[in-house]
Parts: C-alpha cells; sequence; structure tokens
C-alpha cells in the first residue's frame, strides 16, 4: 500500500544514497557528484550520500558509512544507471544487501534504475535539440531531411539494448525526424563505426548523433573519434552531435521521481531489489563482496564533506569473488559470454580500439586476424598506444 510519502516528509534518520558505476575519468566522477548536489539544493535538509561500485571514490559501502555516521536508520538507494543491465541488476543489490546484513538495524530499500521516465525523455531531446540550435520541436516536416542516430552504451543484456533503441524510435517520432537508427558503443551491434557508415548510405545530408549518456569519459572520446572519422570521409554531410545528459535538471526530476516512488512503495512493477532476492533465492546468485566493500589503503584520503573532494588512488589489487556475471580480480574485469561477439557489425569492428579486454579475450583467433588483415588491406594502422589483452 503506498504512503505517500514526499523527499520533503523524510524523517531524521533517513538518507538518500545514490549508485554509480564509476570510471577511470575523473570528469565522470567529478559530473556524478554533480548529481548529489544538485539533490542537496533542492532538499537541503536530506542526508545526501553517492558512491561507486568501481575505479572511483567513494565507494558505496564507504558512502553508506557517511549515512550511518549521520544517525540515518533507513535509506533509500537508487542505481545512477540509464538502464536495467548487470551492475543495476546484480552487484549494487548485492553490495547493498551485504552491508545491511552487517550492520542490524539499518534498512536499505532499493529503487528502480532511471529507465525510459518521461523525465528522461525530455532531457535526451533537450539536448538533440540544443544540437541542431532550436529551443523547442519544429513543426511537422521540417526535420524530414535529418536523420537521427541515438548512441547506446551496448551490454550484452538484450532488454537493455532495446530500451535504447525504443528511446531513439520515441525522439524521432516526437521531434519529427526523417529516419533513425540506433548504434551502440559497447559489446553490441551494430558499433557506432559501422553503424555511421551503414547510416550514411541512406542518403540524408543531415545527421543528428546523439549520445544516450549520463556523463563524459573514454567512450564519449571514442564516439567522438568515430564521428570525425565518418565525416572526413562524407564531407556532402553535415554531422550534429548532441552533448551527453550531465546534471540536465530533468535528470534531477527523474531521480526525485524514482527515490519518491520507492519512499512510498508506489512501484507497480517489480523492484530491483525484489527481483535479486528472488533470484538469490532461487540459487541463479550469491551474494559476493564487490571490491567496493573494501576500504581503500590507509593511505588513501577521502574529504567527505558535501562538496566530496577525493584525493585517492584506487587499488584493485584485492581478489573478488563474483556470483553475478561480472567480476573483478586481480587479472582485470570478466563479463559473461557474448553470444554475437562476432557479428560483422558488433564489437569485432572495435578490435585494437579499446575495447574492453575482458571482451577482447573472447573473439576467436580466427575474427582477430580476419580483422587484422581487414584493416591492413585498406590502409588502417592499429594504434600503437593501444595494448594488448592476454588472450586466455
Amino acid at each position: 500500500m503506498s504512503t505517500s510519502l514526499t523527499l520533503e516528509q523524510l524523517p531524521a534518520d533517513a538518507g538518500v544514497m545514490i549508485c554509480g558505476h564509476g570510471s577511470r575519468a575523473k570528469i565522470a566522477e567529478q559530473e556524478f557528484s554533480t548529481l548529489a548536489a544538485g539533490l542537496r539544493k533542492r532538499f537541503p535538509d536530506l542526508k545526501i550520500e553517492y558512491g561507486f561500485l568501481e575505479y572511483s571514490a567513494p565507494n558505496i559501502h564507504m558512502a553508506l558509512d557517511q549515512l550511518v555516521e549521520q544517525g540515518v536508520k533507513t535509506i533509500y538507494a537508487v542505481p545512477g544507471m540509464l538502464f536495467r543491465a548487470t551492475h543495476a541488476k546484480n552487484d549494487i543489490p548485492s553490495v547493498l544487501t551485504t552491508y545491511m546484513d552487517q550492520h542490524p538495524g539499518l534498512t536499505i530499500h532499493y529503487g528502480r534504475e532511471l529507465g525510459l521516465h518521461d523525465e528522461m525523455i525530455a532531457a535526451f531531446q533537450l539536448r538533440i535539440l540544443q544540437a541542431m540550435g532550436l529551443e523547442t520541436a519544429p513543426e511537422a516536416g521540417a526535420l524530414y531531411d535529418t536523420m537521427l542516430v541515438t548512441v547506446g552504451r551496448g551490454t550484452s543484456v538484450a532488454e537493455a539494448n532495446a530500451e535504447a533503441a525504443k528511446l531513439c524510435r520515441i525522439a524521432a517520432e516526437n521531434l519529427g525526424f526523417g529516419w533513425c537508427e540506433t548504434v551502440y558503443s559497447g559489446v553490441t551491434f551494430p558499433s557506432v563505426g559501422a553503424g555511421l557508415e551503414m547510416a550514411v548510405k541512406l542518403g540524408f545530408k543531415k545527421i543528428v548523433v546523439a549520445p544516450y549518456f549520463l556523463f563524459s569519459g573514454r567512450l564519449i572520446g571514442r564516439i567522438e573519434g568515430y564521428i570525425e572519422k565518418v565525416a572526413n570521409e562524407n564531407p556532402g554531410v553535415k554531422f550534429m552531435i548532441a552533448d551527453y545528459l550531465k546534471d540536465n535538471p530533468h535528470v534531477i526530476n527523474t531521480f526525485i521521481a524514482r527515490i519518491e516512488e520507492l519512499i512510498s512503495d508506489d512501484i507497480e512493477e517489480k523492484g530491483l531489489m525484489d527481483d535479486f532476492r528472488e533470484r538469490l533465492s532461487r540459487g541463479e546468485i550469491d551474494v559476493h563482496h564487490h571490491h567496493a566493500e573494501y576500504q581503500p589503503e590507509s593511505s588513501h584520503s577521502h574529504s567527505h564533506d558535501h562538496a566530496h573532494s577525493h584525493d585517492h588512488s584506487h587499488s584493485h589489487g584485492h581478489s573478488h569473488h563474483h556470483g553475478s556475471s561480472h567480476s573483478h580480480g586481480e587479472g582485470g574485469h570478466h563479463h559473461a559470454p557474448y553470444r554475437h561477439i562476432a557479428h560483422p557489425l558488433g564489437p569485432r569492428t572495435m578490435i585494437d580500439e579499446n575495447v574492453c579486454c575482458c571482451f577482447m579475450s573472447q573473439f576467436p583467433q580466427n575474427v582477430i586476424d580476419e580483422e587484422r588483415a581487414s584493416r591492413k588491406l585498406a590502409g588502417v594502422v592499429s594504434p600503437d598506444s593501444v595494448p594488448q589483452c592476454k588472450r586466455k
């Protein structure tokens, strides 16, 4: 039954936790902190912390500690992630469950991913309009000569990939584009480069490329590199690149909506925590100790005021077992096998271009040899700066 609570009505011993993935790029960590800053600005009396699964500080364990030290007994945690992929489904609830088990008297509720909430669609469409120098959607027909290409993160979870494609279609219809396609920067197909090369063949002379990403980082740089390459090869096509979402006010609105539906127990569909616990009870996954549950070495200094200034060097020297499909240990991280790894328009098109090592290890050697031979024949030289992954 819904209790119809709002954030303003939360008691003094309640707090909010935003759970992020983390990134090796410092700008992504800094930009994620602006989400918490945006929420604190709207709710200055509310205890709000944020933490990351990996690469960045504070990790989730440390942020939870901060809330507990402030006297919080009930925590409302939400994933700062766009889609319901492995991290949101498995890794975050595993960390939260383990922490709650270790702290009797503490209750942690876990909400939904950002998803395709109306406010997220509004945020995405705003970035697209800004890329074209528009403030509002034009009259029907004005963009029929323009194509929209949405760039999704790309995962091994088909449903998450489908959400990116759904978003692309919604934005294309709402804004009135002549055509739309979805490409992916991650492990699925079509990859950004291959997808853009096919997109220009449709004959549109104006193409808006819109990354559906919360923050900057290495992937944004790679996406921009692919766009530049295809643009140089097609000088007759005008490419317009939309900015990623960042702390767009519509994104902040979505976080507020996700937290309030959680505290009001107003979620019609099964929540991520309930789903996690059901799968855990069936033995489909194990509660594991993610590296975010380990405190950094004493040499790591973390300032936990509301500005969250962090001076840290995050170590991955621990070995951690994961019952889910994502694990991190001394040898790097590993994803579940992806059955379309050798798709002709998929991850193989990114071989030697910083494709994730755990996916690089999944390529059959003949696929790697074919791609390198094809590039050599085309006169394309793989960058020397790209480290070669160790093959299993």
